[in-house]
């Protein structure tokens, strides 16, 4: 047994937090404690005084139920976490949740648990290094050159989602990723050999990854010279270290009982004899705080670092002040000028435009004018109109601004929110709206870290036609709003398109999800871009009208037309369009006038109604699964005429 105290005192951490809560994973900490204290002591470039230092390693725990063994390494290096926030692991509000969460804990670079994302983060991380690294660093001088670093298990690798992404990196050469396999043979339901026998080093080969198998876990210097290894590699590496889990804790080594519960007083006790740990509960003498603390390393390394900006400032001023821009999440200085500018003359045209192709001509303008912004699409790019003329292919050899994922949704989704959690670019990317489902925990996420990420749907109701009910969405709507943290944005214009683009790239606390249409939709009456950016407004409005027909997309001017019809027969009708129903509600006044408590509301989308029911009870929408044949006639099958609107309108009243 390994009876190092250094190293051991991650371990005791650990297990002393898991035992004070009652609850956690054990397991994977005592297994993996040689392996990271390797890392982090030997290789990890970082500064725990400054965990936001941008040149930094990222490291990415994917299997992040050993929050634990995360939590131990950031306490003892240096970074704001005290030892009463181990005690406080997993209770409400504390800085030490039960998987490791983005922006409640210092150092924590992505929240992880739902196991293979982390890993596809991991890869959008070492993605965007090297895109900025292309886009910043001068012959001289490197501002960005640092590696990006993934513990993953037996989980993480059985995920779909792992194949997806690690395929991704294999194909462009992410030699700054390098990942360790917990490779311990044991998962929850306990020995692994009768429901997964993957041969890990020829997968990662057929990848074309770079593999250094059979590494001893437990042995400090096999894995020390195994990452100066991959360090050197041109393609990312995968090190496979043989593990033990629970290691040391007597019969519970090896076993599934230490992956996910307390060890127990008794089996504490052994552990403690195994690994000769004299101390107490949560103590760790000053010489062991010693040996671990970073903070003086961090900071030379930030040193070295701000040297090196104000080089590449001085010998090339227009990447130095990029590169200021982008640490600072800042857009250009006249953006919004030009932006007005460019709306006012795209805007004279009067014409029906699918918003899909509205969207594309609002993403010429701003790639045109924000090199950070990273576009892509699985493998729908001609469909989605998620590229552009200036849109130049990301490949192992060049470097450009738009990524073809493939058919891989998920994947792409979570190396999205790996790009954007790394910082300096602003990702986007599209599919069909039906599709979101095989993305949707990694939208989740997305919302729940609260990152800038833009996701753009496109083929957004039963319109899109012959492809028929696999690709026609119905419940995606009403999943996306439910979703928090979530801004839902379904234009019915040119303007709303605009409007919809420039509120996601300017927003910094969330995701975005564009949802675009495939067929024409008439163009209705241009409002100012305030109004639209209030997520909400009326086109037409009477003040001695009570009711208020209120829709999105494509059913606006179906809306229109209807209210027309109405008028003619004596009925007066306002309408109003809801581009984003997640902005409106927090302009309170705007909100309180469209769905008026003295008005009779009348929601109007193609779509499940259950999103607005929170809003009204009288809603026009479509609780079925759709069918094959021509859009617009399927449209008239589903109801959505101005004729049947009006029926159903007059239905409500």
């Amino acid at each position: 047994m390994i009876k190092n105290r250094t190293v051991n005192a991650l371990r005791f951490l650990s297990v002393d937090s898991v035992e004070k809560a009652a609850s956690g994973h054990p397991g994977m900490p005592l297994g993996m404690a040689d392996i990271a204290e390797v890392l982090w002591r030997k290789h990890l470039r970082h500064s725990p005084k400054n965990p936001k230092w941008f040149d930094r390693d990222r490291f990415v725990l994917s299997n992040g139920h050993g929050s634990m063994l995360l939590y131990s390494l950031l306490h003892l290096t240096g970074y704001d976490l005290t030892i009463q926030d181990l005690k406080d692991f997993r209770q409400l509000k504390s800085k030490t949740p039960g998987h490791p969460e983005y922006g409640i804990t210092p150092g924590v670079e992505t929240t992880t648990g739902p196991l293979g994302q982390g890993i596809a983060n991991a890869v959008g991380m070492a993605l965007a290094e090297k895109i900025l690294a292309n886009l910043l660093n001068s012959k001289k001088t490197n501002v960005i050159d640092h590696f990006t670093y993934c513990f993953l298990g037996d989980g993480c690798l059985m995920e779909g989602i792992s194949h997806e992404a690690m395929s991704f990196a294999g194909v462009h050469e992410l030699n700054k990723l390098i990942c360790f396999y917990d490779s311990n043979g044991i998962s929850i339901d306990g020995e692994i050999s009768d429901w997964y026998k993957d041969d890990i080093s020829l997968r990662c080969k057929a990848y074309g990854w770079n593999v250094i198998d059979n590494i001893d876990g437990h042995n400090r210097e096999e894995i020390d010279e195994a990452i100066s290894v991959a360090k050197r590699s041109k393609k990312p590496t995968m090190i496979v270290c043989k593990t033990h889990i629970g290691y040391g804790a007597g019969n519970k080594q090896d076993s599934e009982s230490s992956h996910g519960a307390a060890l127990g007083s008794e089996i504490v006790k052994e552990l403690r004899e195994n690994l000769d740990w004299p101390y107490s509960e949560f103590e760790i003498p000053n010489e062991i705080y010693a040996d671990w603390d970073a903070s003086d390393i961090g900071q030379k390394y930030e040193d070295d670092w701000n040297e090196k900006v104000q080089t590449l400032k001085s010998e090339n001023p227009e990447k130095g002040e990029l590169l200021e821009r982008l640490l600072n999440e800042k857009l250009p200085g006249k953006f919004d000028s030009n932006f007005s500018a460019f709306l006012e003359e795209i805007l004279k045209r009067n014409e029906p435009i699918a918003t899909r192709k509205a969207s594309q001509k609002v993403l010429e303008f701003l790639k045109k004018n924000l090199p950070e912004l990273i576009g892509g699409s699985a493998d729908l790019s001609g469909s989605n109109n998620t590229n552009t003329s200036v849109s130049l292919p990301i490949t192992s050899s060049q470097n450009g601004n738009y990524i073809y994922y493939g058919v891989r949704e998920f994947g792409m989704n979570a190396i999205m929110n790996g790009i954007s959690l790394h910082g300096g670019l602003i990702p986007y990317a599209g599919t069909f709206l039906v599709f979101m489902d095989y993305g949707r925990n990694a939208v989740r996420m997305a919302a729940l870290m609260g990152i800038k990420v833009i996701f753009v749907y496109s083929h957004d109701s039963v319109a899109l036609g012959e492809d028929g009910p696999t690709h026609q969405p119905i419940e995606h709507l009403t999943t996306l709003r439910s979703t928090p943290n979530m801004h839902t944005w379904r234009a019915a214009s040119l303007l709303e398109t605009a409007v919809a683009w420039k509120s996601a790239i300017q927003r910094n606390d969330g995701p975005s999800s564009l949802i675009l249409t495939r067929q024409n939709i008439d163009n209705i009456e241009n409002k100012s871009f305030d109004d639209v950016s209030n997520g909400g407004y009326f086109l037409r409005k009477f003040d001695d009208s009570n009711i208020q027909l209120i829709a999105t997309g494509s059913e606006v001017s179906l809306a229109l037309e209807a209210a027309e019809i109405l008028e003619q027969e004596g009925v007066k009708c306002n309408v109003v369009s809801v581009p984003c129903i997640e902005v409106l509600e927090t302009n309170k006044q705007i909100y309180k006038e469209i769905f008026s408590e003295s008005k009779i509301n009348i929601a109007i989308e193609c779509s499940h109604p259950n999103s607005w029911y929170a809003h009204t009870k009288n809603v026009i929408g479509i609780e079925e699964f759709g069918e094959s044949g021509k859009g617009h006639i399927l449209m008239k099958h589903f109801g959505f005429t101005p004729k049947k609107i009006v029926e159903k309108i007059k239905s409500f009243l």
